[in-house]
């Protein structure tokens, strides 16, 4: 078995480092040892090296990995075996860079539950089953799988996949269990970043408590589904980011999030799953996403002339990148100060807080609405969208449509298409306050806000929809959004 290499200290305080496991002894064959058992003790060392050689990348039942030995992905980009983090003695589970980028971990396997010495053992038991155990025999980590496993083998892919399959079927839908489908802070090339809707496997970043400490740390980052779903960055149970729904381009709240010469990305939503997958343009480009111990996503590429990783691109960039930084109604304007203001047609709720720069508690409507009368909307263009969690939406809708649908409830504070794309289409709908709202100078979206018409000086509210067919719309709702059990409260 091969060796892990030492590690080569980069000067990010979440680079991830290991100590290289004990050397295994030299056996001295002595002069009174006998030919016959040199011969034998000889053979069976090529025997044994020579099959290791043909499955470096493989675990099987009868071939565990133990503490100093690894396997090699079959390119050597990636290397699996048990290391130490930084200046921690605890031992892990876990799969490191290899031919480039020497050192950085991107999957820990028992970051719960880590050794204390190196006397671990990782096993592929008859039933498919991956187990790291310790020097008494007790399990410290496993997998699971809800299929039956026949000849099953564990093998380290050229991705970086760790993936247990039965004999030489390789076939992704098939694998009894992979790596892949439970990240920890990393997120590489190939990975999908959501949930499988069917099974609630739910894929999400989880940073380290440390450079020392792989355990989960306190940032989680994924797609979260309630209302219209949107990406977002949390510190426990808060959300310190969000990135937005997905507009069938980007994320709202990522303007930078664009497919480039570098990588490409996808997003999925189906009735089996939903997530975000990126793809490298060029196979010799090396790059990693990384959820940091200080819970700021970042994208990094491999440069060999610094022989360290280069900070590509952030998803977090300015303070209005923060969580509901002027509070409802607010918005974040990072060139200007203050940096908050409130929408038109809206105060600050605490004058005296705005005053001292805390506009945490956000803005109210200077008149009431007035639905019975009649409302209006006011445009907002070049913005991040607000936080959908309270929202309903329908993607075969037209503006038209979710203008009408909107005015016509009393309960319904702003509309927009879901998407963007071919001039927009689908509609989209807020319900309560108006949170995290920012201004962009460029790939920003335009939304729909509800006013009371004496903000508009409108005699009326619904003059802007007399071009649409008013049976057509009703129709459309029953059939759409009533069989999709949608309440809506009319004001009229």
């Amino acid at each position: 078995m091969k060796q892990p290499m030492p590690n080569l200290t980069g000067k990010e305080k979440y680079k991830k480092t290991w100590k290289a496991p004990k050397s295994a002894g030299i056996l001295y064959l002595g002069t009174t040892m006998n030919a016959l058992t040199t011969v034998v003790f000889v053979f069976s060392n090529v025997f044994s090296l020579l099959r290791f050689s043909i499955a470096v990348d493989t675990i099987t039942v009868n071939q565990p990995i133990r503490d100093g030995e690894t396997i090699i992905s079959a390119d050597g980009s990636f290397e699996l075996g048990f290391f130490s983090p930084g200046n921690s003695k605890n031992r892990y589970l876990g799969i490191w860079y290899k031919k480039m980028a020497t050192g950085t971990v991107v999957w820990v396997g028992n970051r719960e539950n880590p050794l204390t010495d190196s006397s671990g053992v990782l096993k592929v038991t008859q039933q498919g089953i991956l187990v790291v155990v310790n020097g008494t025999n007790g399990i410290l980590w496993n997998t699971t799988s809800s299929r039956s496993a026949q000849d099953p083998k564990a093998q380290l892919l050229e991705s970086g996949n760790l993936v247990m399959r039965n004999g030489n079927d390789g076939d992704p839908e098939n694998f009894l269990w992979q790596s892949f489908d439970y990240p920890c802070d990393t997120l590489l090339p190939g990975m999908k970043l959501g949930r499988n809707r069917v099974t609630g496997l739910d894929r999400y970043l989880s940073s380290w408590k440390s450079a020392d400490d792989p355990s989960k740390g306190n940032f989680t980052y994924g797609i979260d589904l309630s209302g219209f779903p949107q990406l977002f960055l949390w510190n426990g149970l808060a959300v310190k980011f969000r990135g937005g729904p997905w507009n069938g381009v980007r994320y709202s709240g990522i303007p930078q999030l664009t497919n480039n010469s570098v990588y490409t990305f996808v997003f999925v939503s189906n009735e089996k799953e939903i997530y975000i997958i990126y793809s490298l343009v060029n196979s010799s480009v090396i790059m990693r996403l990384v959820l940091t111990p200080d819970g700021y996503s970042r994208r990094f590429t491999w440069t060999d002339k610094k022989y360290d990783w280069t900070l590509y691109s952030t998803a977090q960039r300015d303070d209005c990148d923060n969580y509901a930084i002027c509070g409802a109604y607010g918005i974040c304007k990072i060139d200007q100060s203050p940096k908050c203001e409130c929408m038109k047609g809206f105060r600050p709720k605490f004058q005296s807080n705005w005053d001292m720069a805390d506009w945490s508690k956000g803005c109210v409507r200077s008149n009431p609405l007035d639905c019975q009368k009649g409302d209006g909307f006011v445009k907002y263009s070049g913005v991040k969208l607000p936080d959908t969690q309270n929202s309903w939406f329908n993607e075969s809708m037209n503006l038209k449509e979710c203008a009408f649908l909107c005015s016509r409830n009393c309960s319904c504070t702003a509309y927009a298409n879901s998407d963007i794309r071919g001039g927009g289409s689908g509609c989209l709908l807020w319900f309560g306050d108006l949170i995290d709202i920012r201004d962009f100078t460029q790939n920003g979206q335009e939304f729909y806000v509800r006013m009371a018409a004496s903000e508009l000086g409108m005699n009326f509210s619904f003059s802007y929809l007399r071009n649409i067919n008013l049976m057509q719309i009703s129709w459309y709702i029953y059939s759409k959004v009533f069989n999709q059990l949608f309440t809506l409260h009319t004001c009229l």
